[in-house]
């Protein structure tokens, strides 16, 4: 990620990792993790079925120490193998093949993931990819993950949580504005406050998480050529830019409204730590295209730590081995970083 340290530091207590859907490629790449990078991983703890995990190695020609725990705690001993926290709803064993049974399992390991961390005794978590239409078969109510987590703090905190999305990869680091909505809601549901409120949570959690003390946002235009002054649509003049105004007035360095078709080129992504999108595809396309198996997403503006591997649950190579473990070991990798950087005595207040 563009001018954060390099903090060769250990989170002071144990991630919390899910597997999203089970029937998915999560489990085949944590074990791939653990086979591959045991030795070298920060601590951390996986909420999942341990009978579900042994049979998933089997299938994968694994042979892994699976560890069951009884708290987080024990998971930084040093007593070697995959320390495993089990769930109380358990999985069934069947990649590529969904099934809702799983669905209770899937969602009690986000719930408890997020409790634990909350609670302080996970220092982060990184989740895998959900399958949203198996849990919106099973009454599952938020448009995604990322909602939900930020429904979860609210309640265990007792306060609003307004979720930002950041995809952070080695050359770029976008977060879009508006997230999961269709298109034609994009023009409807943008304001000048929601932009507002979605810089200075990423200014802060930049400042305070990633250890950039003066981040620099890039703002993007909504319609063709930001607007061209008004001659191709209204909101980048009346809504992106006093936004802008007001981001300035407040200290913050951002900059814009920028053509969304001249900001990623190597040379404009050397100008800003991270591109302020307005709608979901504009910000994903170009973080996907430039590092797909490295990109992480993270969760900012929540009291808890979130990142999770920018793929989906690819349920179609479950279980054959084929599935890459990047972007999941970036993500735990990220989650160690951001857990350190935050507890280490320079890391600044948040200031909103």
């Amino acid at each position: 990620m563009s001018r954060t340290p390099d903090r060769d530091l250990e989170p002071i207590r144990p991630l919390a990792v899910t597997l999203g859907e089970p029937s998915g490629v999560g489990p085949d790449i944590v074990l791939d993790i653990h086979a591959r990078n045991g030795g070298s991983l920060p601590p951390l703890f996986v909420i999942a079925d341990p009978d579900m995990l042994s049979e998933r190695a089997r299938r994968l020609g694994l042979a892994p120490e699976i560890r069951v725990i009884g708290s987080p705690g024990e998971a930084g001993t040093g007593a070697g193998g995959l320390a495993v926290l089990p769930l109380v709803n358990r999985h069934c064993e069947t990649p590529r093949k969904i099934d809702l049974a799983n669905g209770a399992g899937t969602v009690e390991a986000i719930d408890r993931a997020t409790a634990l961390a909350l609670a302080g005794e996970a220092s982060a978590i990184v989740t895998g990819p959900i399958d949203k239409k198996a849990l919106y078969d099973i009454g599952f109510k938020h448009p995604g993950h990322t909602e939900y987590l930020a429904d979860l703090c609210a309640t265990g905190s007792g306060r609003p949580m307004t979720p930002v999305m950041l995809l952070t990869g080695p050359d770029l680091s976008c977060v879009p504005v508006t997230i999961h909505i269709p298109l034609a809601d994009v023009p409807v549901r943008l304001t000048e406050e929601l932009i507002v409120t979605t810089c200075r949570i990423v200014a802060s959690d930049y400042r305070q998480r990633l250890g950039v003390s003066a981040p620099r946002l890039a703002v993007s235009g909504l319609n063709p050529h930001a607007g061209e002054k008004g001659a191709i649509g209204q909101e980048d003049e009346a809504i992106i830019r006093p936004a802008i105004e007001r981001l300035c007035g407040e200290g913050i360095d951002a900059v814009g409204p920028l053509p969304a078709d001249t900001m990623f080129h190597k040379e404009a992504r050397a100008r800003y730590d991270v591109a302020i999108c307005m709608y979901h595809d504009q910000a994903l396309i170009p973080a996907k295209t430039l590092a797909f198996d490295q990109t992480v997403n993270v969760t900012l503006g929540l009291p808890i730590i979130r990142t999770s591997p920018d793929h989906g649950t690819a349920a179609d190579i479950a279980g054959t081995g084929k599935a890459r473990p990047d972007s999941f070991l970036a993500a735990i990798r990220l989650a160690a970083k951001m857990a350190a950087v935050s507890n280490a005595p320079s890391a600044a207040a948040p200031t909103a």
